[in-house]
């Protein structure tokens, strides 16, 4: 999975944001699992997950704060 791009996560809707942080959220747990079994084939992609949860937690509070 490729890491996202801020201006891309400005243009969705809070449900949209919800939703993709749920699933890298999920992924993350998955990847973790992995890890810890020996069975990661591309290690860099936790860190990846970690800063797409993080971009898409700023865009939120950010639209949050807007309001």
């Amino acid at each position: 999975m490729k890491p996202e791009k801020a201006k891309d996560l400005i243009e969705l809707t809070q449900d949209e944001l919800v939703l993709k942080l749920q699933k890298f959220r999920e992924e993350l747990h998955k990847l973790r699992f992995d890890s810890k079994s020996g069975r990661v084939e591309k290690p860099d992609q936790i860190g990846i997950t970690k800063k797409n949860i993080a971009r898409i937690l700023t865009v939120l509070r950010e639209k949050t704060n807007a309001k």
